[in-house]
C-alpha cells in the first residue's frame, strides 16, 4: 500500500509538472514558476495530493546541492579579477546595503536579529537563471547593463555561501551573539573549505584522469555523483550545509579540463531535482492564509522592487555609472531569486524562520519573480521614461561617434559581430583591398581590435540609427557573423526597407532557420555544419582522385539547391534535435522494410502518394541495390527498403498506411 501511495504521488507530480511547464513556456514564463505552481496546487495546503514530509524535503534538498555544484563549476577566479570592481564593490555594496535595510525594517516590525538577517539575505538576492536567460534572449547580455547585472549576480551567488554557513550555527548556538556565531562559523567554514580544496587539488585531477582513460561514460557520471554527494556529506558532518560542500566540489572540478563534460553529465540530475525543490517550496505556501496576508505581500513586493531598484541605482551612480545603465541594471535585478528559496528552506529546516513569517517572505519572492519577466523585457522603455534626457544624450553621442569614425565610407562592407568569424572575414577583405567597418557588443573585443587599428566599434547593429551612422546607404554588402536568429531577424528587417538591393550574408550554426532567413530577405545563409560537410567531402574526393572540376560542380549544385541533399540524414539515438522546435532539424531519413502482406506491395511509388503523407522517397533498395530518387512508376515489392525523408510523427503515420492502407 505504501509503495502504491509513493508511486501514485510520483505519477501525479510528473503529470502536473509536464502540463504546467508546457503552459508556462507558452506564456513565456520561466519553468521555475511552473514548479512553484505545482507545489502550491498539489501540496498539503491546497489539494493535498502530495504530503510535505521529511523524506520529500530531504530529496528536494539535493536539487539545491546540484544547483550549487553547477555554480561552483562556473566559479572563475580570472573572471572575478577582471570584474573585481563590479563584482566586489558594486555587488558587495548591493547585497550588504539591501540586507542591512531589510533587516532594520524587520527588526522594527518586532522580529529577532537572526530572523531579520535571514530575511535580509533572502530579499537581497535576485534570480540568476531568470535574469541571464531573458537578457540573453533580448540580446542585452553583452550590453553595459547586461555585464553589470551579471557581475552583481556573481557576487550574489557567492554571498549565498556565508548564509549556508551561519544558518545551522544560528540554530545550535542561540545563546551566543550573532557576531560570535558568524565568526565561529566563518573560521570553521574556512578550515573545512581549505582542507577540501587541498584534497581536491592533489587528488581530484589524477582520479578523473584515470576514470577518463576507461572511456566509460557510466563510470564518469558515477564518479561525478560520488564526489558531489561526498563533498556535501563532509560539510553536513561538519555542521555546515549540504549545498556548501557541493559548491566546493564544483569549484574544485572547475579547475580541471573535465569541467564542461561534468556540467553536461550533471545537468539532468540538477534539472529534475531542482524542479522537485521548487515544488516543495511551493508546498510551503499556505493558500488558505493568502487572503489574510495579501495586503502585507502586496506592500512587500512593491517595497522590495522599489528599494532594490533605488539601492542599485544609487550604488551605480556613486560608482560613476551612467543613469541609463544604472537604471536598467536596477530594473533587471529588482526581483527575488531561486537562491533565496534555498536559504529559506534551510532556515525553515533549522527552525530559524517561523511558519508565519516564511509565508509572507515566500509569497513576496514568488510574486516578484512573476512580475520580473515584464520588468526585464521593458527595462529600456521604463528607463527612458525616467532618464529620457540622459538616455537619449548617451545614445546620440554614441551614434555621432560612429558617424565621425565612418566618415565618407562608400562601397564598404559592414560586419555585424566581430568574433572569430567576423575577424577572419575582415582578413580576406583586407587582402583584396576592400574597406569594412564592424560593430560588436563585446567591450573587450572592441577595445583590443580598435587599439590594433581595426575599424571596430561598440554598438548594437539591430538599431536603425546605428546602421545609418556606419553608412548602410552606401555600403556594398552586409555580413551578420554571429549566431542569433532574433538579432539577425531584427537586422534584416531594419536593412531591407533602407536597402532592398544590398546583399546580406548570414552565418548560422545549422540549417534550422535557413528558409525563414531567406524569406526575410537574406541573400545567402551559410550554415556552419553543412559547410563543414562540404569542405570535408570535397577534400576527400580530391584525395581519392576525383577531378577538381567535378568536385567543384557537385559542391555548387548542393549550394544552389539550398543544401537540400545535406538535409537528409539519419538521426542517432544521441541526437537531441528531435526535441527542437525547428521543423528543419526534426526532419530526417527513416528506413522502412516492406514485409510480406503489406498493403503497399505491388503499388507504384506514385500510387502511394507520399506527398499526402508529408514524406519524400529518397531511395528504394531492391536486392541490395539502392536507387536514389526512384521513378514514381517503380512498384514496391516484399523485401524492399524504402528510405523516406520527413518528420518522425509523419513517418510513424506512414508506417500504418503502408502496412494496412488505413489513413
Amino acid at each position: 500500500m505504501m509503495t502504491h501511495s509513493i508511486l501514485q504521488e510520483i505519477v501525479v507530480l510528473l503529470l502536473i509538472s509536464v502540463f504546467s511547464v508546457v503552459v508556462f513556456r507558452r506564456l513565456n514564463m520561466p519553468p521555475v514558476l511552473a514548479y512553484l505552481f505545482v507545489g502550491i496546487l498539489v501540496g498539503p495546503h491546497a489539494l493535498g495530493w502530495v504530503p510535505d514530509d521529511e523524506s520529500t524535503r530531504f530529496l528536494a534538498e539535493f536539487g539545491v546541492v546540484f544547483l550549487m555544484f553547477t555554480v561552483g563549476l562556473e566559479f572563475s577566479m580570472p573572471q572575478l579579477l577582471a570584474l573585481r570592481k563590479e563584482v566586489f564593490a558594486i555587488g558587495g555594496a548591493q547585497v550588504g546595503i539591501t540586507t542591512l535595510i531589510v533587516a532594520i525594517v524587520v527588526i522594527l516590525l518586532g522580529q529577532s536579529l537572526d530572523t531579520a538577517i535571514i530575511i535580509g539575505g533572502i530579499l537581497a538576492l535576485s534570480s540568476t537563471a531568470m535574469v541571464i536567460k531573458q537578457l540573453t534572449e533580448q540580446l542585452e547580455i553583452n550590453s553595459r547593463h547586461g555585464r553589470l547585472s551579471v557581475a552583481i549576480l556573481i557576487f550574489q551567488d557567492l554571498a549565498v555561501i556565508p548564509f549556508l554557513i551561519i544558518i545551522p550555527m544560528m540554530a545550535v548556538n542561540v545563546e551566543n551573539s550573532i557576531a560570535t556565531e558568524l565568526a565561529f562559523a566563518v573560521l570553521k567554514g574556512a578550515l573545512v573549505i581549505g582542507i577540501m580544496l587541498g584534497i581536491g587539488h592533489w587528488f581530484l585531477r589524477p582520479i578523473f584522469h584515470e576514470v577518463a582513460r576507461q572511456h566509460n561514460s557510466e563510470l564518469f557520471t558515477l564518479t561525478i555523483l560520488f564526489f558531489s554527494v561526498a563533498a556535501a556529506w563532509v560539510t553536513d558532518l561538519s555542521g555546515l550545509s549540504l549545498a556548501l560542500g557541493a559548491f566546493i566540489a564544483g569549484m574544485m572540478l572547475s579547475e580541471t579540463e573535465f569541467r564542461h563534460q561534468v556540467e553536461v553529465d550533471i545537468r539532468p540530475f540538477r534539472d529534475v531535482l531542482m524542479g522537485l525543490f521548487f515544488i516543495t517550496i511551493g508546498m510551503l505556501l499556505d493558500t488558505r492564509d493568502l487572503p489574510d496576508i495579501l495586503p502585507q505581500v502586496f506592500i512587500s513586493v512593491i517595497a522590495l522592487i522599489t528599494v532594490k531598484y533605488l539601492i542599485i541605482l544609487a550604488i551605480c551612480r556613486i560608482a560613476k555609472v551612467e543613469n541609463g545603465v544604472a537604471s536598467r541594471t536596477g530594473i533587471s535585478l529588482a526581483q527575488g531569486g531561486e537562491f533565496g528559496f534555498a536559504i529559506m528552506a534551510i532556515a525553515i529546516t533549522n527552525g530559524v524562520l517561523s511558519e508565519q513569517v516564511s509565508q509572507i517572505v515566500l509569497a513576496t519572492v514568488v510574486v516578484s519573480m512573476m512580475i520580473s519577466p515584464v520588468l526585464i523585457r521593458y527595462n529600456g522603455a521604463i528607463t527612458k521614461k525616467f532618464f529620457s534626457h540622459s538616455y537619449v544624450k548617451s545614445r546620440e553621442a554614441n551614434v555621432q561617434e560612429l558617424e565621425k569614425s565612418a566618415g565618407s565610407l562608400s562601397g564598404h562592407v559592414i560586419i555585424c559581430g566581430y568574433g572569430r568569424i567576423g575577424q577572419n572575414i575582415s582578413k580576406f577583405l583586407k587582402l583584396e583591398g576592400f574597406e569594412y567597418i564592424a560593430v560588436d557588443l563585446d567591450p573587450l573585443i572592441v577595445k583590443n581590435t580598435h587599439e590594433a587599428g581595426e575599424k571596430v566599434y561598440y554598438a548594437d547593429s539591430t538599431h536603425k540609427d546605428v546602421l545609418e551612422a556606419i553608412s548602410i546607404a552606401s555600403a556594398r554588402a552586409i555580413v551578420i557573423s554571429y549566431d542569433d536568429f532574433v538579432g539577425t531577424e531584427k537586422i534584416i528587417n531594419v536593412v531591407r526597407p533602407i536597402r532592398p538591393d544590398i546583399p546580406i550574408l548570414v552565418r548560422t550554426r545549422d540549417d534550422s532557420n535557413l528558409e525563414k532567413l531567406q524569406a526575410l530577405g537574406a541573400t545567402e545563409v551559410i550554415p556552419e555544419t553543412l559547410e563543414a560537410s562540404l569542405m570535408l567531402s570535397s577534400q576527400l574526393l580530391m584525395l581519392l582522385g576525383v577531378p577538381m572540376r567535378k568536385v567543384v560542380n557537385n559542391i555548387r549544385e548542393v549550394r544552389e539547391s539550398r543544401y537540400q541533399l545535406l538535409h537528409e540524414f539519419f538521426h542517432g539515438q544521441d541526437n537531441t534535435t528531435n526535441l527542437s522546435h525547428a521543423d528543419a532539424l526534426r526532419e530526417g531519413l527513416h528506413s522502412f522494410n516492406v514485409p510480406e502482406g503489406a498493403f503497399c506491395i505491388g503499388k507504384s511509388i506514385g500510387d502511394l502518394n507520399f506527398e499526402n503523407l508529408h514524406l519524400k522517397v529518397s531511395a528504394l533498395c531492391h536486392d541490395g541495390v539502392c536507387h536514389q530518387k526512384p521513378s514514381e512508376r517503380i512498384n514496391v515489392e516484399a523485401g524492399d527498403v524504402l528510405v523516406l525523408y520527413g518528420k518522425p510523427e509523419d513517418y510513424e503515420h506512414a508506417q500504418t498506411v503502408l502496412l494496412t492502407g488505413i489513413k
